[in-house]
């Protein structure tokens, strides 16, 4: 990300006033507040989240003393997840306990907060990461909140009790209720939004709770895979199948097909270990009711069936 100029800084560098105006009339400069600009090509060459976090920086920088970014600003410059969170408005906090105001593409909450729970990143104060998701949960819905949780607790960028000690620390806030909910449902073993979005639609279609990337091992003991979702007391694997890369005329690229075969080789051992397996697809998620139907099937199916052979393990996941 480039440095954003401020115009202070760039007077006493020996630029004009007036060429500042020029810059920013001719577009070589895009103005983001009042004194603060970045170089357009800049702006121009980054993403959504780069552009972000532009804006929320010139935005802190112009705010009050005692004012942090938060909420989804705070998890841009954190580097967490942002799945279906909205880039638009920057969020910021200011410490005292009434007060917020909306603008547009500006949103200044008022909550308390200790020094303990800012951190400078790149010059601009952020609260902290898990001060940043228990505000999330508390604001956004549940599964997008597990999608930031899960993130953050499997990247190690938070621990479940940074997690407990920063909803304990929002007292009587009104989502208290709800972050608590999603942090309790957080996982550190998800190894995807697909994976978290997955695990969220089997609480809500009433299936059993799964176990999460567990390794699967045959009778002789030989290892057959790591499994994304295991159902142990059913003989069900679950399988969110987000992994392979299709051209955008959506056939199969030559890695894909590679990945595809290793799949079949993989999902055949499951099978003759006596596993059912049930796989879905991230556009398969947005029928849950399909996906429980796979399962519920995959379970009938299995009843009928011996017990798999074999064993399996949890163990600790690498970073």
């Amino acid at each position: 990300m480039g440095k954003i100029i401020r115009r202070d800084e760039a007077l006493r560098r020996g630029v004009t006033a007036s060429e500042i105006r020029r810059f920013v009339r001719t577009g070589s400069w895009t103005r983001l507040a009042k004194g603060l600009y970045v170089p357009s090509a800049d702006y121009e060459d980054a993403d959504d989240r780069g552009r972000h976090a532009y804006r929320a920086q010139a935005s802190v920088t112009n705010s009050a003393k005692g004012t942090a970014l938060s909420h989804v600003s705070a998890a841009v410059l954190l580097g967490l997840e942002t799945w279906q969170l909205p880039l638009y408005d920057v969020h910021l906090t200011r410490n005292r306990s009434g007060g917020a105001t909306r603008a547009p593409g500006r949103v200044l909450h008022a909550s308390r907060f200790g020094e303990d729970e800012v951190v400078e990143i790149e010059g601009a104060r952020v609260l902290q990461v898990a001060r940043t998701v228990v505000d999330l949960a508390a604001t956004i819905p549940f599964e997008a909140a597990v999608v930031v949780g899960d993130q953050a607790l499997r990247t190690g960028l938070v621990t479940v009790d940074e997690l407990s000690t920063a909803v304990e620390r929002m007292g009587r806030h009104p989502g208290r209720a709800r972050a608590s909910r999603a942090v309790c449902f957080m996982n550190d073993r998800s190894d995807s939004v697909g994976e978290s979005r997955s695990r969220v639609l089997m609480v809500r279609e009433q299936l059993p709770i799964p176990e999460t990337q567990v390794d699967v091992f045959d009778a002789t003991g030989a290892w057959l895979a790591r499994v994304d979702f295991l159902l142990r007391e059913h003989g069900v694997i679950g399988e969110f199948d987000g992994r392979i890369k299709y051209r955008r005329d959506g056939v199969a690229s030559m890695d894909a097909e590679d990945v595809v075969f290793r799949e079949k080789l993989r999902e055949d051992a499951l099978r003759r270990a006596g596993w059912v397996v049930v796989r879905w697809t991230w556009a398969d998620l947005q029928t849950p009711g399909e996906v429980a139907r796979r399962i519920r099937e995959g379970i009938a199916q299995a009843a009928r069936s011996g017990r798999p052979t074999g064993t399996w393990a949890v163990r600790k996941l690498a970073r």
